[in-house]
């Protein structure tokens, strides 16, 4: 047996040339394989690798680190909903037919796939600057609309004369020219995309850059171009935006800046007239003048005449999102104030004080407090590679600078004064047609500015039974109508699931 190790040892030392290095070769392919499938097996996260000696922080550590609400909010690229303390959790597959899942995800990744496309939705470039190079560039603020020329701000060289200076800019979406008059053998390539300046002179080479231009060449609305800036071994990359601005839509406040001109109060009422005549009567205690806006789709409408009441009938039962869109459709003003057909208007409800707000802040939405409750909460939004998660979470982010009675939220109570035109883009999805409200703050998330005053506050009417008869009859049919069933939630979350493109939701 010994005689065999020897003998093995022996062929082994005899080709030491071949079987060593290939032995070292497998041993690094196994680190390397293990160690990259290691890698892989982590979740998703972003952080940029250490090399050695240096380390990163171990992962207890940093997911210790950048908590918000008990969330965790660092770089990565999965999320979800866990489960703590008493939080609902909604997985939104779970409310998927299985049967139909993968079809379903199909069809809603080709359309977020459509919406990346036309909403520039990717992970923009990220421009990192070189250390001492001599050219100076624009890394904000050259913006330029559809079609339309600019001169490049900011452009210089920063270097000595030479024999000859060779600098090279090039666009994708525009052309490059120079207001500058110099002679043809300087500059190469005027109104193309490509352009070249070689000379031996800076200062005339500077005056030639301080006045290169851009000019859009495609009409697109909102995209940014990368200019390519080179001279011999540096290069660089500035942006141009092209933009088109909005058009403006103004509204009219009249010479004398009077509540009636800036506000058009709105609601909808299903059944209750009983109950809306209480709230007009209460609204003209205060605002008698004030125009108000009812969307009605009872099954026997009633007729509401009275002054500066405009009441507009829709299909029975056609649902309460469906009749905000109608009601808001027909505002005139800058302002709506939405309420709701039971509320009943106190001392406390100065609209005034909504309107303070929204001149002077750039909020578009501002809630109160219905008989003392300022309902209000955060929508957190983490996104994944496949899909993202929601969690709402009750209370505000910060106080509203220059309103102490103030702070800036998510989502607030259903007693509101919006921003007629912005939320008018957003919209209120008439699929939800029984009970639905913080669905219209998600589909706002990015684009609803909101905040919340407690100080400002509208009465409830009282919920004890009605005295007449007939008046117990609707309340009664109302209530069928509104309890918020099994099958409705089923099909809010399987909505989400496709329209927000959600994993799951949790709220607490």
């Amino acid at each position: 047996m010994e005689n065999g190790y020897i003998r093995i040892l022996q062929i082994l030392w005899k080709y030491k040339y071949f079987y060593g290095p290939l032995m070292c070769l497998s041993i690094l392919t196994y680190l390397f394989v293990y160690k990259e499938g290691a890698r892989q097996t982590k979740p998703g996260l972003e952080f940029p690798e250490a090399s050695p000696p240096f380390k990163l922080l171990p992962e207890k550590k940093y997911k210790s680190m950048f908590l918000y609400n008990d969330i965790w909010l660092g770089p990565k690229n999965y999320c979800e909903c866990v489960q703590k303390d008493k939080e609902q959790i909604y997985q939104l597959d779970n409310y998927i037919d299985k049967d139909k899942l993968a079809s379903v995800t199909k069809r809603r990744e080709k359309e977020f796939k459509d919406y990346q496309r036309r909403y520039s939705y990717q992970k923009k470039d990220v421009l990192v600057a070189q250390p001492n190079v001599p050219l100076s560039y624009p890394i904000q603020g050259a913006e330029v609309m559809p079609l339309h020329t600019i001169v490049i701000p900011g452009l210089s060289f920063h270097g000595e004369n030479t024999e000859k200076q060779k600098v090279t800019l090039e666009a994708s979406f525009g052309t490059l020219d120079t207001l500058a008059d110099v002679p043809q053998d300087v500059m190469n390539g005027r109104g193309m995309k490509k352009l070249i300046i070689s000379t031996a002179h800076v200062d005339l080479l500077n005056h030639i850059l301080k006045h290169v231009t851009y000019t859009s060449t495609e009409y697109l609305l909102d995209t940014v171009d990368f200019v390519n800036f080179t001279t011999g071994d540096h290069h660089v990359k500035f942006p141009v935006t092209i933009r088109q601005p909005y058009m403006p839509k103004l509204f009219d406040p009249g010479p004398d800046n009077n509540i009636r001109n800036l506000v058009t109060i709105t609601t909808k009422t299903f059944f209750r007239y009983h109950k809306l005549r209480i709230l007009i009567k209460s609204i003209r205690k205060f605002y008698p003048d004030i125009t108000i806006i009812v969307a009605d789709d009872s099954e026997h409408p009633e007729k509401i005449e009275e002054p500066n009441v405009e009441h507009f009938i829709m299909p029975f039962a056609k649902g309460w999102f469906a009749g905000r869109n109608l009601a808001i459709s027909q505002v005139t003003t800058k302002y709506y104030l939405w309420v709701d057909d039971d509320f009943v208007f106190t001392e406390k409800t100065k609209i005034e004080e909504f309107v303070a707000v929204l001149e002077n802040t750039n909020l578009d939405v501002v809630g109160g407090a219905v008989q003392g409750n300022d309902y209000k909460f955060r929508v957190i939004y983490e996104e994944g590679e496949d899909s993202s998660c929601v969690h709402l979470r009750f209370g505000s982010y910060h106080r509203l600078e220059g309103f102490p009675h103030c702070v800036v939220t998510s989502g607030v109570v259903n007693f509101f004064l919006a921003r007629t035109e912005e939320s008018r883009c957003i919209g209120f999805d008439p699929k939800l047609l029984r009970v639905a409200h913080s669905e219209y703050f998600v589909d706002g998330l990015g684009r609803l500015r909101v905040g919340s005053c407690y100080h400002v506050d509208v009465g409830h009417q009282p919920h004890d039974p009605a005295k007449d008869l007939e008046e117990r009859k609707a309340e009664h049919t109302y209530s069928k109508f509104r309890a918020n069933t099994q099958e409705q939630v089923q099909f809010k979350l399987a909505l989400q699931f496709f329209k927000n493109r959600m994993k799951c939701f949790s709220q607490g």
